[in-house]
């Protein structure tokens, strides 16, 4: 039980690395600029199939991997130019209709590109192996490097955003955007800073996750959620509230989904046990999320007002 909790753990911090990655650009997106944006999802799955498609190309994950970052902070320039700095001013509700079209429109143009079959992409063979951990226990040496990335880029946003120029607007653009504006800075360029930074945080996580999971043209929808639903946690705007909130879904989720029916056993019969613990184990994050907005509204680490 000790290996397998451990086991679990390290897993739950992986998917929560994995929901940072996506939720910290989504977080600065909605936080500052007040902007639905439900085409996030789709440029996580962009990243995994560039990945797929650089690492066929140049026969090497490493390559591919850095060839997709500035491929999808392109492809979020491109977005922003053409489509979301015209919805800025709009009401949220023709933000959510214009983005979820914009979801459609890219996931049939993935479909047609790369097809509807899932892909995948080869385990790099210096990452391939696995590490002891406890007794005969062992653990895939990328997924930890899943961690170690997802740890090094906290690390960087929190240097940035915290002691340069930039991470300076941005905090104060988050604190008062009109304030900003008065004060001479380009809130148009500030925009589509924080719009390129976050796809292309994004499909870095797309590109580290494609070795792990299949690529298909759904995967973006399924992450999306989750990623609104750690920066509610974690407050909106707040970086270091999307790392506590990151982490905090991916241990619940992937802890209630291995130990849940484990549990109910000592008040149900086996059966029963597995059934209610399948039904309910989706569940825990979103009582994790009313539990904390009962306690803090704003979130954990969000701005009172």
């Amino acid at each position: 039980m000790t290996s397998l909790f451990l086991l679990q753990l390290l897993n739950g911090v992986q998917f929560g690395i994995l929901l940072f990655l996506i939720a910290a650009g989504l977080t600065l997106v909605f936080g500052i600029m007040d902007f639905v944006n439900l085409a996030h999802g789709v440029v996580y799955m962009i990243g995994a199939y560039l990945a797929v498609t650089f690492t066929s190309m140049t026969g090497s994950y490493g390559l591919g991997l850095l060839l997709t970052l500035p491929a999808t902070l392109l492809v979020g320039l491109v977005l922003e130019l053409s489509v979301f700095r015209r919805l800025y001013d709009r009401p949220h509700l023709d933000q959510v209709l214009a983005t979820f079209g914009l979801v459609m429109i890219i996931t049939e143009g993935v479909q047609v590109i790369w097809g509807a079959a899932p892909l995948s992409v080869p385990m790099p063979e210096l990452l391939s192996g696995s590490v002891p951990l406890i007794g005969a226990m062992r653990y895939p040496v990328f997924r930890l490097v899943i961690i170690a990335a997802g740890l090094l880029t906290a690390l960087g946003l929190y240097l940035v955003i915290g002691h340069t120029r930039i991470g300076m607007r941005l905090r104060a653009g988050a604190s008062n955007r009109a304030m900003v504006a008065a004060l001479g800075v380009d809130i148009g360029k500030l925009f589509t800073v924080i719009f390129a930074f976050g796809a292309m945080l994004a499909g870095f996580a797309g590109a580290m996750v494609a070795p792990v999971l299949t690529v298909d043209p759904g995967m973006g929808e399924q992450v999306l959620i989750l990623a609104f639903v750690v920066i509610v946690i974690g407050g909106i705007g707040s970086v270091r509230g999307a790392f506590a909130g990151a982490l905090l879904v991916g241990l619940v989720d992937t802890l209630g989904r291995s130990f849940g029916p484990i549990l109910l056993r000592a008040v149900m019969e086996p059966a029963a046990a597995g059934q209610a613990g399948r039904v309910l184990a989706p569940m825990l994050v979103y009582i994790l999320m009313a539990v904390i907005l009962a306690v803090r509204p704003s979130g954990l680490f969000g701005a009172k007002t």
